[in-house]
């Protein structure tokens, strides 16, 4: 029983210092090999408005970012 619990929490410990390797290496600078700040996922409007005001599908002549 103690061997078991030992072993579920060894194997918790290593899969959580895998994940954080993980989103740490995507912000490294691949020509000076350091660390730099994680770029902002770019996002994009989820409505749009057309010219009169209506919403309208993102993409459409006219159409602008609702805010």
């Amino acid at each position: 029983m103690r061997q078991g619990l030992i072993l579920s929490v060894v194997a918790a410990l290593s899969l959580a210092l895998a994940a954080g390797n993980v989103s740490a290496t995507s912000c490294k600078d691949p020509k000076t090999g350091k660390f730099i700040k994680c770029p902002a996922p770019a996002t994009k409007p989820t409505k749009c408005r057309s010219a009169d005001g209506k919403f309208a599908k993102c993409g459409t002549p006219g159409a602008k970012p609702a805010s």
